[in-house]
Parts: structure tokens; sequence; C-alpha cells
């Protein structure tokens, strides 16, 4: 087994050109290409084939998270714009659902654009029937903290982003955002609020395929991860053990967990629809782990580390871990699960709740690229090449695959 801290990143590099990026999404979300990759052969499909190419009896497992409009442009008195970037809540609640029902005043980390212009003070941001204002607490690395106050007070965090922020598009786009991008930058199953980017490999999605898993038995089941914006976050360090994974926040409730254990109990496939939905489930395995080996763990310290899938030792079957999970929920008398995890799955990574991967093609050098790596392994090569040489579209708004190893 190669150590995934040794890995170099230089080794994960192709070229993408850039005319292969999908500036915009196609007009009807299904019908994007999807190259079907299956032990090593691939195949080319419409996204719309998908309910009849997943194997028998799967559980696709999706990311319901909302992407929420965290770009607020705040004007000068002299005119000049001062953009501040929510990344994260840090008070009064670290939750992100609960600091998105937060009303009147509140506190996030945030990056903010033009910063040497603000030279101090107040910065104030009208909006339809309100005021938003921005005040600089406290500068750390790599971004700043900023103290949030509205009025009417009444109004939630969430309404006021709704109002008057703007969607954070992703970097290499490099466009300005198109009013179709608020609808088309979303999943039809889009629910909880609190992504700063979309999990885009259920971007294409609509409600005809999604009856048409319903006509093949294929069952669905939702988890909700948080999508940060270190999911853009380059590559820097030249081995991965110098490269920090950024965290994301996890929701989990006891049904899904309940959904989710006989399936793995009688090895039928779960398959998530893209990265998040992939980095929740193998992170679910490991909460587990974690919780047979400190019963009393404090809900607050549910935590998945970057590199404690590949230090842990005398590990139990998926099935002991779920039930663990069950248990813990049962001790602690709650129906929700709320976690964060920096997980690293890299090659080297051994997978213990999933079997495939729907997903989007990567960008080089890229964590997103050594996740599809760990699952198909020196293939993701052939895959990608298939990909490039037949006119598949890249990245976000880019096609699909369906990965099966």
């Amino acid at each position: 087994m190669s150590d995934p801290k040794k890995l170099a990143i230089k080794d994960f590099v192709y070229e993408l050109p850039d005319e292969r990026i999908a500036k915009f999404p196609l007009p009807e979300r299904d019908q994007s290409k999807l190259l079907y990759y299956k032990n090593g052969t691939i195949a080319d499909h419409t996204f719309t084939d998908l309910p009849q190419l997943l194997p028998a009896n799967s559980l696709l497992v999706f990311n319901d998270t909302k992407v929420v409009q965290a770009r607020l442009l705040f004007q000068k008195e002299t005119g000049g714009v001062i953009e501040i970037f929510c990344l994260e809540p840090v008070k009064p609640h670290t939750e992100v659902q609960l600091a998105m029902q937060q009303t009147g005043h509140c506190t996030w980390k945030c990056l903010v654009g033009n910063n040497k212009r603000w030279k101090g003070g107040k910065l104030y941001l009208h909006f339809e029937g309100g005021t938003i204002t921005a005040e600089r607490e406290a500068q750390q690395e790599g971004h700043f903290l900023i103290n949030f106050t509205w009025e009417p007070a009444s109004l939630t965090f969430a309404e006021v982003l709704e109002r008057c922020g703007r969607l954070p598009l992703p970097p290499y786009l490099n466009r300005d955002l198109s009013p179709d991008d608020r609808i088309r930058y979303q999943t039809i199953y889009a629910n909880q609020e609190g992504a700063v980017a979309a999990p885009t490999a259920g971007l294409h999605f609509t409600d005809r395929v999604i009856e048409q898993l319903k006509a093949n038995d294929i069952s669905t089941a939702y988890l909700t991860l948080h999508v940060g914006a270190g999911t853009f976050k380059p590559v820097k360090a030249e081995v991965m053990e110098a490269h920090e994974m950024h965290a994301e926040q996890l929701y989990l409730t006891r049904d899904f967990i309940a959904q989710l254990l006989p399936q793995v109990e009688q090895n039928k496939p779960v398959i998530p629809v893209g990265t998040t939905s992939m980095r929740s489930l193998e992170s679910l395995y490991w909460l587990g782990v974690k919780v047979l080996q400190q019963p009393e763990l404090p809900k607050e310290q549910l935590h998945i580390s970057q590199w404690f899938a590949y230090e842990t030792t005398n590990l139990p079957s998926a099935t002991i871990a779920l039930t663990a999970l069950l248990n813990y929920m049962a001790n602690y008398n709650t129906d929700h699960l709320h976690a964060s995890t920096q997980i690293m799955i890299a090659p080297g990574y051994s997978f213990r709740i999933c079997k495939g991967l729907v997903t989007n093609f990567h960008q080089p050098e890229s964590t997103l690229l050594l996740l599809v790596s760990a699952l198909i392994g020196e293939n993701w090569r052939t895959v990608y090449q298939h990909a490039l040489q037949n006119n598949y579209r890249f990245l976000s708004y880019g096609d699909s695959s369906l990965l099966l190893p």
C-alpha cells in the first residue's frame, strides 16, 4: 500500500486546455455526457442512461446542501467596492445550520477583496427593506473575522444573504454571474443552506432521472456536507504530508444511518453522488471507529482529522462501526449528528462504505483528483485522456462520469 503522505502532487497533472472548461451549463441538465467506467473499460453515454447503468440494488447517496449567496459587495462612501466572502461561522454558533438561523448579529470567518482600501470603521450594504453592517474584528492567517449586524434584526442571516448576497461561482469560470446561475448552480434537491460551493456531481439530476431511478429499484438517501471554499484550494505543497486538508461540516440523521446499515450488512452497492458525498460516507465509518474507541466522546469532538484513517489499526467492519454510531446517538438521545471532517482520500486509502462514484471531471493537481485515483488507481489517466479526446466538458458545469472499480 502506498503511503498517501509521501504522494507527490506533480504525479497528478494532466493538460487541461481552457476551452475544455465548461463556462456555462447545458440548456438541459440531464443531457450532459456520462463516461461509464467499469473494471477498466470505458463507454460513452448520456446522463439520462445513469439509472440503467447503476449496479442492481444500489443505494445512491446525495448531498442536499444548498449554496448560499455568500458574496457581499459593500460600497464605500468614496465609491470603492469591498467584497466580503463568508466562509464559515464563528459566533454565536460554529454550526452552519444554527448560524444561518441567527438573527440580528453574527461573526464569520471571511475573505476580503480590496482589503487595503478598507481603512477601518464600518461598511454598509442596503437591501430591500434593510441594511447590513460589517466591521473587522481581527485578521487571522489568510482571512478576517467580520462582525455583521443588520436591520431589521428579526431577519435570519440566511434571509439577509438571500436578499443582498451574490452566488459564489467557482473562480476558474472566470466570468460574471448570469441570471441563470441562481438556478443552475444548485441541485434540484438542495435543501440545507450553508455551502459556498455546489456539490456539482448532483447538478445533472432532473425529476425524470430521479423517477427513472425509482422505476429501476435504485434506492436514494440524503445527507448534508456543507461544501467549503477549501474545495478549490490548490495543493501548493510538493508532498501531501505538507498540505492541510480543509475541514467541512457534516450532518446526519439516525434515519439515514438506519437506511445505510442494511445496505452495508448485505454488501449491496453504496454509490455516492459526488466527492462530498463520498467523503461524508467514508467519514461516517471513521466516526464509528472513533466512538468505539471513546464511547464517552463529547458530541462537540466528533471530528475526523486528515490522517486518522491511515493511523488507526484493529479496524472493525463497517456494520460494527455504523451500529456503534447508532448506539452513540441513542446514548445521547439525539436524532442528529453534527461532525466535521478533514478526511484525505488518496491512493493507499481502503474504502469502507463506497463501491463506486458519480462525479464530474476535476482540476489537475487537486485533492479531488487524488480521491478519484484512490478509487480507480492509475486508470484515472485513461479515463481523463478518453474524456479529453472525446470532447467531454470539464469542472463544475461540465460532464459526468460513473466510476465502478
